[in-house]
């Protein structure tokens, strides 16, 4: 009995895999037979295998009068970097002072930061847009990026807190003995070490800001700006929409992130390991 149930567990697991790789794996050939058919056949046979492929769909995309592509590609990018930039150094400097603090109030604080993970960004989404009215930061670039500050800084913020305590303090202590400023120590000592849990902070919210699709409609407005995700929106018209440019646009909009999270994987893992472990 011992030797059947093995067995079955011994497929039982690879095609649980499998299936689940499957059904993940269903919307992106959709997409890659999509992009290189024309248009006309999408409609009909969207399951079908392009034979033979055209870029025409790419190419339309590329060069459409109006830029749209271009133009939400330089927004997503200038919102992602600016935001992750500004998030990794301020949840890094905030996870050091909640690691090393000893001080109560520091609980309450992290408190306040866990509350702030659950909370949708759907649901404060019109407070924001008030303030954002108010300081005369709606319908611009900088308010997104304000946005993405505030509502992700909390996960950066318990990201790197779980790895600092890992970090021995002594490390620390013999940099101010030796003369270093604290800042010297966080900058020179301490966020070198970090690059792990760096590059999962960098993964996780570059793809969370890269793909968010509603607080860009709702900041930027439909007339103000676009992103990737908003330029997909855009080009698809009340009455008709050109599939082929849609897939194209889908598939070119997941280009950057792909690439971004290939060069960072290494670390990846190794970042949520340590984070989740240590502490």
């Amino acid at each position: 009995m011992t030797t059947v149930d093995g067995a079955r567990r011994s497929w039982l697991r690879p095609a649980a895999a499998i299936l689940a790789s499957a059904l993940f794996f269903v919307p992106l050939y959709y997409v890659l037979v999509n992009v290189f058919k024309p248009g006309d056949l999408i409609a009909q046979e969207p399951a079908s295998v392009p034979l033979p492929p055209t870029p025409a769909n790419i190419h339309a995309v590329l060069t459409r009068p109006d830029g749209l592509f271009w133009v939400s590609l330089a927004n997503s990018l200038l919102v992602t970097l600016l935001s992750i930039i500004v998030l990794t150094v301020l949840s890094a400097m905030l996870g050091h002072y909640l690691a090393r603090s000893g001080k109560r109030w520091t609980k309450v604080l992290a408190l306040i930061l866990l509350a702030g993970l659950m909370i949708p960004p759907q649901v404060i989404l019109i407070p924001v847009t008030e303030v954002l009215r108010l300081t005369g930061m709606m319908a611009t670039l900088q308010g997104l990026v304000l946005f993405n500050v505030g509502y992700y800084v909390p996960f950066g913020v318990f990201v790197f807190t779980g790895f600092i305590r890992g970090v021995p303090v002594e490390l620390e202590e013999a940099a101010l003995l030796d003369g270093a400023s604290r800042a010297q120590v966080f900058w020179r000592i301490v966020f070198p070490l970090l690059r792990p849990a760096t590059a999962s902070v960098l993964i996780f919210l570059g793809v969370w800001i890269w793909n968010d699709f509603i607080d860009p409609l709702i900041i930027l407005g439909p007339s103000q700006g676009t992103t990737v995700t908003t330029g997909i929106y855009r080009s698809i018209g009340q009455y008709q929409a050109d599939l082929g440019s849609v897939f194209a646009l889908m598939f070119l909009a997941t280009l950057p992130v792909l690439i971004f999270y290939l060069a960072l994987q290494k670390q990846f893992v190794k970042g949520l390991t340590g984070g989740a472990t240590k502490g």
